[in-house]
């Protein structure tokens, strides 16, 4: 059973602001690339969905929020497209910080390529665009994950690999 102080279902409102923060970073980072060319923008926009997909399913079919809403909304959208996996596999599975490097991708890329635009030619809107993308990341994520999406985590109790990374608990 989960803690009290864990969600079933996460409230509509932190899921919509948890979502807002993911889709502003890769907004942003798809305006960055942009600047870059159109072919840029769409392998950038690939990764991304190739990124998801990944995450869909293989870890969001064995979560416990399969079906309900967790603070991302993903634990519904994966029950539409894929079925049921195994929750203790969720639980049991490892994680490492080389595994997460294709996450940070997302926003890393982006900035590198931000910050070649302003050393080439320097342009407010592109240092706005990568400040922003900065900010998001590291921080707008943060904030999102360890104020509202961990901290009333029910998988978070039972087991979470990410967690265990994050928290230096991994063994």
């Amino acid at each position: 059973m989960a803690d009290p102080q864990c969600y079933e279902n996460y409230p509509r409102g932190m899921v919509l602001i948890a979502n807002g923060v993911q889709i502003a970073v890769y907004a942003i980072g798809a305006a960055i690339l942009y600047t870059v060319g159109v072919i840029w923008l769409l392998i950038y926009l690939l990764y991304i969905g190739v990124l998801e997909f990944r995450l869909l399913k293989r870890s969001c079919v064995n979560c416990y929020y399969y079906g309900a809403y967790c603070a991302f909304g993903k634990g519904k959208l994966c029950s539409f497209l894929f079925e049921k996996g195994d929750p203790k596999k969720f639980a049991a599975d490892t994680i490492a910080w080389k595994d997460i490097i294709p996450d940070f991708m997302v926003s890393v890329i982006p900035i590198v390529v931000g910050g070649i635009l302003l050393l080439r030619d320097f342009n407010w809107m592109v240092l706005i665009f990568v400040v922003s993308l900065f900010l998001l990341t590291f921080v707008g994520n943060a904030a999102v994950r360890g104020s509202w999406a961990c901290a009333h985590c029910t998988q978070r109790e039972i087991g979470c690999p990410a967690e265990q990374l994050f928290s230096g608990k991994r063994e």
